[in-house]
């Protein structure tokens, strides 16, 4: 052993001495510098980042050379043998698997290929020029392996917030970071058959797809490094820090509303239909070829602070987009993408108070009208003819508002110590409307709209960390440690009497059932229900104020013992003030097997916090489905109702991930080959509905949150990439790929019996959380001034249970997206195409009503409304 350490030392030194220090500047084609360029001695994993003004300085071996890699440029080779090194970089798609992460690693040289851990890279401004996404879930499941989201229908507010998924883990699973620093979630909980079902999760699409320069997406347990909900791996968004450039766009779409596929054949009529100018649902317009218009503009501007590389850069986004309305069992049902207005602000700025001293700030503001639709009310129970003759679909539409601000200042000493104090405030706030509506028991004089409360989410994190590199302790060692106090409030308010109160025959409130009652409907003979139909109104029986405190200490280490071999380690410990403390760690290494292959692995333990809503939340509502409407309460994890059913004390849930890959360079083509495993104990579930009947609770049935199921799972990402330049075009591929198999270990119901506590149903709903495989071919082309993509992207089948206990297969699907663009002049450039060109459809389901939300299609796979055709105008200044 002292051989070796003599050895690896007389080596090491020798490296020293024969190294040389080179300085240089980075430009762009203006004599713009470049912050952030990522420079790396070739053959090697020595490297640096140019600084505010472009400029570095690096030691590497005498005649070494080393290359330059920047988001959104092409890379440059430059020898060292002359003196000070100037380089310029033209834009062109980047060298996405090179660029240097923030995400994965506190070690500022690792790149994306010499990772022990897997990690996309997403040029967003390619993304979002190339193809017709509006929303930032949209496009990340193109473009990631094992990303996954969709639009809802008829399941509340996640018709407003689109739940979304890392390798078929919960919404709330995944990790989402700004430039670094932790993202507050919505405050919403999805409570129905939707992916996420008993989950909350960040809401991706309030922040401006404009405003985003790249997102890194960790595809690995990540709770030793980053903390709570990083079990299925961590998405940080880096914004943007361009400046003297105006950029943006001016897009309109449509849908096409001809459903075909394995869809109604023989049915005379299989378009979209209009509703009504107030939405109720009682009669329809003309038939639409196109529906779900869609209008978005988007703007980008970044100017310079001072002389010392200061900017500030400010982005703002409009979105326009109407209802897609898409056939149902009877057809006079509202079933659909919901309708959005919203307008999205992004600010980002840094200022220099010394050479190695900046104070930074960035922080957003989204504002959101939603308008979707509820299940349909069409029998007896749930009419008042004189209102709704025949029928009605009620509609919840809420105002959503997301502001979130972060700040802080970071330094090196002359010592090499960097150091990050920063300061994380977040709030997410969701108010439901319902219209379209009726409190049944007001009958022919109850109003149609009504303010039903709501719900919102305070997040606060000061975070302090320190790191530092020594490039001369083998070939490279980095350590960094921390710490994090974080603060989170969760609220429900109370929405108007009429929301949430059942009236008696004199139209006031029932208090005391024993001497007043509903009145009686003529067609089921049952008393008329309260509450506002397709969403109840929170009452002050169901205000919540609830927080709680967290504190965490953090280290971790890399350590590259050869240029071949790395190891590194991180270590997590975290007080919770509601359920006591967590301990996780993590392992990680990566071997270069030769010159252009690289082995990676790791392993890890993890864990998530209860949510606060998961603790708090509470509601009484209406299950309404094919066979009728049950009146259900949803208890609070602390409630004396939850504890009578036997249902224990909310706890985390506890994780062990591994995974094993192999990278590889070669020339103008690279891959990544990942397999993982994962394995999560006491995953919190949304339970299926007990018989509270007996209980004197004012509903027949009740159900809880609990730490109630044990999976295990086991996948494989796949990632190639080519791209190559020939005197006919720039051409690239990418293939991106994921399998995913989610097996329940064990239903951990206690005493409760099984079916009821997690049934087959809520089985299906959780294996659901991602079809087994999807894979993405991406084709790109670009001569001159025109460029053209095209996409494929297959889903494999999906099993969900319906409201019958039967299996309602969708089978796999195959979707093309098809995008052209030419530049008109410099500043402008015109593109079209379609996502969906071929108009592919889920499989259609049976007729009886039994699917979630009401329609032909559960939300699986690319969601159900068609082919989405586009114009977009992009303007550079």
């Amino acid at each position: 052993m002292k051989k070796i350490v003599l050895l690896l030392f007389l080596l090491n030194t020798a490296f020293i001495f024969a190294q040389k220090e080179v300085t240089g500047v980075v430009k762009d084609k203006t004599g713009t510098p470049l912050p952030g360029v990522n420079i790396v001695e070739k053959g090697t994993t020595n490297g640096v980042s140019t600084d505010y003004e472009g400029g570095f300085t690096i030691k590497v071996k005498e005649g070494a050379t080393l290359i330059f890699t920047y988001v959104g440029y092409s890379s440059v080779e430059k020898s060292t043998s002359g003196g000070k090194i100037e380089v310029t970089l033209d834009e062109s798609g980047g060298q996405i698997l090179n660029d240097v992460v923030v995400v994965g690693s506190r070690n500022a040289k690792r790149t994306v290929v010499n990772s022990a851990v897997p990690i996309d890279v997403i040029n967003v401004k390619d993304v979002t020029t190339q193809s017709g996404k509006l929303e930032i879930n949209e496009l990340l499941q193109y473009v990631a392996p094992s990303f996954n989201a969709n639009k809802q229908s008829g399941s509340d507010g996640a018709d407003h917030v689109d739940p979304a998924s890392l390798r078929g883990m919960g919404p709330d699973q995944t990790l989402v970071l700004i430039n670094g620093k932790r993202r507050h979630q919505s405050s919403l909980i999805n409570l129905f058959g939707t992916r996420g079902r008993g989950n909350t999760g960040t809401d991706l699409n309030a922040i401006p797809a404009a405003s985003i320069k790249r997102i890194e997406i960790l595809r690995d347990g990540a709770a030793a490094q980053y903390g709570s909900d990083a079990i299925a791996g961590v998405i940080n968004i880096v914004t943007n820090d361009n400046v003297n450039e105006l950029t943006g766009s001016v897009t309109y779409g449509v849908f096409n509303t001809n459903a075909k596929g394995d869809f109604l054949p023989g049915t005379p009529n299989t378009k979209g239909f209009r509703l009504d100018q107030d939405g109720n649902g009682n009669s329809y317009g003309k038939d639409q070829d196109f529906d779900g218009g869609s209008v978005k503009i988007a703007a980008n501007y970044g100017t310079s602070i001072g002389s010392k590389g200061g900017y500030v850069n400010v982005t703002g986004e409009f979105l326009n987009k109407n209802k897609t309305l898409r056939p149902s069992y009877d057809f006079r049902k509202g079933f659909g993408d919901a309708e959005i207005q919203g307008v999205n602000l992004f600010a980002n700025i840094a200022i220099p108070i010394s050479d190695k001293t900046e104070f930074y700030a960035f922080g957003g503001s989204n504002f959101r009208n939603t308008d979707a639709y509820a299940f349909t009310r069409n029998d007896g129970e749930r009419v008042v003819e004189e209102i709704y003759p025949g029928g009605y679909t009620p509609r919840i539409t809420s105002k959503i508002n997301d502001n979130s601000i972060a700040a802080g200042i970071r330094t090196e000493t002359s010592g090499g110590w960097k150091l990050d104090f920063s300061n994380t405030l977040g709030q997410n706030k969701f108010q439901y409307d319902i219209k379209g509506t009726l409190n049944a028991s007001l009958e022919e004089n109850s109003p149609t709209e009504f303010d039903a409360g709501g719900h919102s989410l305070l997040q606060n994190t000061t975070n302090f960390d320190v790191s530092k590199n020594y490039a001369d302790v083998m070939s490279g060692f980095n350590i960094a440690f921390g710490t994090e106090f974080r603060v989170e409030q969760f609220k429900i308010f109370a929405g108007e009497e009429g929301s949430y109160t059942t009236y008696d025959t004199n139209g006031q409130p029932i208090t005391d059932p024993t001497t007043q009652s509903a009145p009686i409907d003529p067609i089921s003979g049952e008393p008329r229900p309260g509450s506002s139909q397709g969403f109840p109104g929170y009452s002050p029986a169901n205000e919540v104020n609830e927080s709680r405190t967290n504190f965490s200490l953090y280290t971790d280490a890399e350590l590259d013992v050869t240029e071949g071999f790395m190891v590194s380690g991180a270590v997590r410990f975290e007080n919770y003030s509601d359920f006591g403390s967590t301990l996780n760690g993590k392992l990680a290494s990566r071997v270069k097997l030769s010159d252009h292959i690289n082995a990676r692995g790791s392993i890890s333990t993890g864990f998530r916090a209860p949510s606060l809503a998961q603790i708090y939340y509470n509601l009484r509502f209406t299950n309404f489905n094919a066979s009728g409407a049950t009146e259900v309460l949803l208890a609070p994890n602390d409630s004396p109702v939850t504890r009578a059913f036997g249902i224990e004390k909310l706890n985390e849930e506890k994780a062990v991930n591994a995974s094993l890959g192999l990278t590889g360079t070669f020339g103008d083509f690279t891959a990544t080959v990942d397999g993982y495993y994962i394995k999560v104990k006491d995953r919190i579930v949304l339970t299926g509905y007990f018989d509270a009947s007996s209980l004197n609770l004012g509903v027949s049935e009740a159900q809880f949150f609990a730490n109630g199921v044990d999976t295990s799972t086991h996948g494989l990402d796949l990632v190639f990439s080519w791209k190559k330049t020939y005197d006919f075009g720039n051409i690239g591929a990418t293939l991106v790929g994921n399998i995913n198999d989610m097996k329940i270990d064990e239903v951990k119901n206690g005493n409760l019996d099984a079916d009821t506590f997690f049934g087959k149903r809520e089985k299906a709903f959780l294996l659901a959380s991602a079809p087994d495989s999807k894979f993405g071919l991406n084709l790109t082309y670009s001569k001159n001034k025109f460029d053209g993509g095209l996409a494929f992207t297959r889903f494999s089948k999906v099993v969900l249970v319906d409201y019958n206990d039967e299996d309602d297969v969708y089978n796999p699907r195959l979707v093309t997206d098809l995008t052209l663009g030419y530049r008109l002049n410099k500043n402008l450039k015109l593109s079209i195409g379609s996502n969906n060109l071929f108009n592919v459809y889920p499989t259609k389901q049976d007729e009886q009503g039994n699917t979630e939300a009401g329609g032909y299609w559960d939300a699986v796979q690319m969601g159900f409304s068609g082919a989405y055709y586009y114009a977009r105008l992009g303007f550079n200044f």
